[in-house]
């Protein structure tokens, strides 16, 4: 069974900066896409970004791109997400995503893509 748990929301200022983690479980052996959502109320999930299953590629949302940065621990098992210069406009509940590292017709940002899902971290970014 696999499993993702969100850590590292929280409060914070604009221009500030927050880390997000997720820790995979369950997985055995075979490379997977991961990737980041949000979901803020009354608004439909967005793809944020996005590590292709060759651990190298990545995928941004236009509205983050040179802010956020994606990354992978594989000793871990644990996907980062590192937020930089936050607006309001960021202000979301978050969400880890990973498929089951088969062909997919839908690409890295499209939420059917993903096969589970975690329970989400709150990020919240004051003006």
């Amino acid at each position: 069974q696999v499993q993702l748990v969100e850590s590292g929301g929280g409060s914070v200022q604009a221009g500030g900066s927050l880390r997000l983690s997720c820790a995979a479980s369950g997985y055995t052996g075979r490379s997977y896409c991961m990737a980041w959502f949000r979901q803020a109320p009354g608004k439909e999930r967005e793809g944020v970004a996005a590590l292709d299953s060759d651990g190298i590629s990545t995928g941004y949302a236009d509205s983050v791109k040179g802010r956020f940065t994606i990354s992978k621990d594989n000793a871990k098992s644990t996907l980062y997400l590192q937020m930089n210069s936050l607006k309001p406009e960021d202000t979301a509940m978050y969400f880890c995503a990973a498929d089951r590292g088969a062909a997919s017709g839908y690409g890295v940002l499209h939420p059917l893509r993903y096969d589970y899902w975690g329970q989400g971290t709150q990020v919240t970014v004051s003006s």
